[in-house]
């Protein structure tokens, strides 16, 4: 069972549905609120993501992220204020994370789904879920655009700007991000729990 099938009862056509137009609002916002992390800022679009999938399942987190997707190929205001707008951001530097944002939804749902609910289960989950994010995350930058032929100044030639570029400046925002929606859903059951007591 899942966290919104415990508050909401069980799933209708019309919740699901309401609940991915939520889902993926939640996430556009948060892509836009930037935080300062030393000598690099970051958004709050993982925290959303992996919420999501925590309380939505892998299934219907996974629909979410693609309505997600979707909604910002078709140029709605969905992405971060770095990220290009409509299908541009598909051919840009952060096209394997957008991709790779839907498994991260799944495979964090698919954790919740398994009645994992303790702050130190959910954040294992969260961490090993984040760190997935960097393989298509990286595999863009570093092989699919250079493969294509895409001329950026972007596409990282070596791993040292790959790894400099891409995932050594987030480490640990991402991190921080994985715990706290870890301390968000986990909590969320514990209040739940108290409330049905």
């Amino acid at each position: 069972m899942t966290l919104t099938q415990a508050t909401l009862g069980q799933n209708t056509l019309l919740k699901q549905a309401l609940l991915v137009l939520a889902g993926s609002a939640i996430i556009a916002i948060a892509a836009k609120v930037s935080v300062p992390l030393g000598a690099t800022s970051m958004t709050l679009q993982t925290l959303a993501v992996l919420v999501v999938g925590l309380t939505f399942g892998s299934r219907l987190g996974a629909i979410t992220l693609v309505a997600y997707l979707v909604q910002g190929a078709a140029g709605l205001p969905m992405f971060t204020l770095t990220t290009a707008p409509g299908l541009a951001a598909f051919v840009g530097p952060s096209a394997g994370f957008l991709l790779g944002f839907v498994a991260m939804a799944w495979f964090a749902g698919f954790v919740a789904e398994r009645g994992v609910k303790s702050v130190l289960g959910l954040s294992a989950a969260t961490l090993v879920a984040s760190a997935l994010l960097y393989v298509p995350g990286l595999a863009w930058p570093a092989l699919v655009a250079g493969g294509l032929g895409i001329e950026a100044g972007w596409v990282a030639p070596t791993m040292e700007n790959l790894l400099g570029w891409f995932m050594l400046p987030f480490l640990a925002g991402d991190a921080l991000k994985a715990v706290i929606a870890a301390l968000i859903v986990s909590g969320a059951w514990a209040a739940l729990g108290k409330k049905s007591a």
